[in-house]
């Protein structure tokens, strides 16, 4: 059974880094093999992770609905749409990427997203862990794609805003009751240490962060020339997420030895 982890927070947080630098983590320390799951319609994890992307979720049911393919006999449409689905899946070595894509119409995703869940839950069992790049904000969680978590990460950037933004998502995830094993809040891009504003603001939720990653000019400018955060060689963010992982699946293994 997979492990599975997922992001989420507000926009500009840094979740598409901090994912590709989980993944970097688990491919350095021979844990694969990984499914990278993208599902913000935005999608730029295949970017971040060097991955050519040909099609996504939503373009396949695009060009299913406008060329209304003939589905071979006996096949229903949504078997059809599953057995598509693995044209959008980009395969390398020891890692594979699915990216969800926009879905039929402006603003649509709940289709995509219904059938990536359930192309997910199909994927299990092939996969040690499964990674995923949530979309910003709480709609994600309204349509339930994010459940089923071994450890959901929300990602915050170094301001006020992105701390209340954790909080609402947390108190989200408890009023859905979301199928989700534990949570830690990350402090993105944090310069030196937390200014006192955002610390003050996170004793007023009640929000202990798991831990912060420093601001990095080196992820700057791997991005700026697309260059993969899986070749990013050892740096301030890096060492940050690789200290976080060894932590969460340290933990990971107590809880699983004892349930």
């Amino acid at each position: 059974m997979s492990i599975n982890i997922a992001v989420a927070g507000k926009g500009g947080s840094g979740k598409t880094t901090v994912a590709s630098l989980v993944i970097r983590y688990l491919m350095r320390n021979s844990l694969g093999p990984i499914l990278a799951v993208d599902a913000d319609p935005n999608a730029n994890l295949g970017e971040s992770l060097g991955l050519s992307i040909k099609q996504t979720v939503g373009s396949i049911i695009a060009t299913f609905n406008e060329e209304k393919i003939n589905i071979p006999p006996g096949m229903t449409k949504e078997a059809y749409l599953e057995f598509k689905l693995n044209d959008a899946m980009v395969e390398s070595k020891g890692l594979d990427l699915v990216t969800m894509g926009r879905g039929e119409g402006a603003e649509c995703y709940c289709y995509p997203n219904l059938l990536l869940r359930k192309f997910m839950d199909s994927l299990a069992g092939s996969y040690a862990y499964m990674v995923m790049d949530n979309e910003a904000g709480m709609e994600h969680l309204s349509r339930r794609t994010t459940q089923n978590v071994d450890e959901l990460l929300f990602i915050s950037d170094h301001s006020v805003k992105g701390v209340r933004t954790i909080a609402r998502l947390r108190d989200l995830i408890t009023e859905l009751k979301l199928v989700v094993k534990r949570q830690s809040v990350i402090i993105n891009f944090v310069p030196d240490k937390i200014d006192a504003l955002v610390s003050e603001e996170l004793a007023k939720l009640g929000i202990e962060p798991t831990a912060t990653i420093p601001l990095d000019e080196a992820i700057g400018e791997y991005d700026l020339k697309l260059k993969s955060l899986l070749d990013l060689p050892d740096a301030k963010a890096v060492r940050a997420v690789d200290h976080l992982m060894a932590e969460l699946l340290e933990t990971e293994k107590v809880y699983t030895t004892k349930t």
